[in-house]
């Protein structure tokens, strides 16, 4: 008898990290710095509305003429960042991570962003399951 698959729950980062869509790309370089992240839920509201990755923001800052100071997220932002319910099975998320590169999904309860899973959380992951499972 196997066991179910958990749910991406247990293994996202809870209390991501976000950014307003008309924050300026400097404002969400900082938050991505401080914070040492390379993924921020784009909000209007509450709502997701995108997803701004440290590859967006290192484009605009290399773009000749154009000011990260004056650029806003909503600018450089992908629009349709995949999202996921709290309850999606991991294995789920993962495989749609894999064939669509995707380098994280939002993971949402309720229409609120309630955590983020990154391909460096699949790698915990991975290791976990593996460390687990052979011991």
């Amino acid at each position: 008898m196997s066991k179910p698959v958990p749910p991406i729950f247990k293994y996202m980062s809870t209390s991501p990290h976000t950014v307003d869509a008309g924050a300026t790309i400097a404002v969400a370089a900082k938050t991505m710095a401080d914070h040492h992240i390379r993924h921020l839920p784009v909000l209007l509201g509450e709502k997701v509305v995108g997803l701004l990755s440290q590859r967006d923001v290192t484009m605009i800052e290399t773009l000749a003429g154009v000011d990260p100071k004056v650029i806003t997220v909503a600018e450089a932002m992908s629009t349709e960042p995949y999202t996921v319910d709290a309850d999606t099975p991991v294995t789920v998320v993962a495989a749609e991570m894999a064939e669509k590169k995707y380098g994280s999904a939002i993971v949402a309860q309720s229409g609120k962003v309630v955590g983020i899973f990154t391909a460096v959380d699949a790698c915990r992951t991975l290791a976990e399951v593996f460390e687990t499972r052979l011991k």
